[in-house]
């Protein structure tokens, strides 16, 4: 578990970060939202132990980073993986890793396989890699010492649509298992599918924290169907409100999965369902759009 409590940070007379409290918990995979330069960043530097907080105190299991024992066996952090030593191959990196933490040294080509790289790979300095690459080792690094928590700093960058596939379920697997991700991104999509709590933070300040089911909750839905009379009929017979847009979509103020378990018990196929207005998106646009560069005026 991470507990992030009155976290703040001051550079200069400029405030980075305002008295930041949430928790991520076990089991889940919280994401950490926000326009760039919010802080987001900055919050998690401090978490780590990177960057000294002027108030306030981060912890997991209870615990500041600087007070774990062996802090890669409880904690797996990836901040910048373009930051690794580019004269440095990806074995050795995580052979250093895995001598640091005092792990078995099968843990390395076990750690090479299970993020995809191949062995020709592993073997190359990292001033060759793509950054999708980087973001690979960036990951085996983290999760070498088979931590419980995971903090990321976008870890999805500069992977094509297989590795952003196969980096959802990884962190999906992870909590699954009842480890405790921390996930900062700018790609909301994919926040929207592998998260299950959301913290967004604008201008350093939180501003919307909760379940991603209760945020997005008011939004409803919209949804298809090959007979949307018989999908109308349904609906209202539940006594959920619709209205139908011009292109035969159906909208009601229902969250998807009510809407999803009336169709069942109707017996209809649906073609679409999803959240109204945009979902996260939108949430998030909506809340942050003071801290926006794009739109302003000049």
């Amino acid at each position: 578990m991470i507990r992030v409590e009155s976290l703040s940070k001051k550079y200069g007379g400029r405030t980075v970060v305002d008295d930041v409290t949430f928790t991520a918990r076990p089991g889940r995979v919280t994401g950490f939202l926000g326009p760039n330069g919010a802080g987001k960043s900055t919050s998690m530097r401090m978490m780590v132990g990177l960057t000294r907080p002027h108030a306030g105190q981060a912890t997991i299991h209870g615990r500041t980073f600087a007070d774990l024992p062996n802090p890669g066996r409880e904690v797996g952090v990836m901040l910048d993986a373009s930051a690794q030593h580019a004269g440095r191959t990806g074995r050795e990196i995580l052979t250093l890793a895995q001598q640091t933490m005092g792990l078995p040294a099968g843990r390395v080509p076990e750690m090479v396989h299970r993020v995809g790289l191949t062995e020709a790979e592993a073997e190359q300095r990292v001033g060759s890699y793509s950054l999708g690459m980087r973001q690979r080792l960036g990951v085996a690094v983290a999760l070498i010492g088979a931590p419980s928590v995971l903090i990321l700093d976008e870890p999805a960058n500069g992977l094509d649509p297989a590795g952003i596939r196969w980096m959802r379920d990884l962190l999906r697997g992870f909590a699954d298992d009842g480890g405790t991700v921390l996930l900062s991104s700018h790609l909301l999509h994919e926040v929207d599918v592998v998260a299950d709590d959301i913290v967004m933070i604008g201008r350093g300040r939180i501003v919307s924290e909760g379940s991603k089911a209760e945020l997005l909750k008011g939004a409803g839905a919209v949804v298809r169907s090959r007979d949307t009379d018989a999908l109308e009929r349904a609906l209202r017979d539940s006594g959920l409100v619709t209205s139908r847009s011009s292109d035969g979509a159906l909208h009601t103020d229902a969250e998807p999965t009510v809407v999803g378990l009336v169709a069942r018990e109707a017996g209809l196929a649906l073609t679409e369902l999803r959240t109204a207005d945009g979902g996260l998106e939108e949430m998030f646009l909506a809340l942050t759009a003071d801290t926006q560069r794009e739109g302003k005026a000049a």
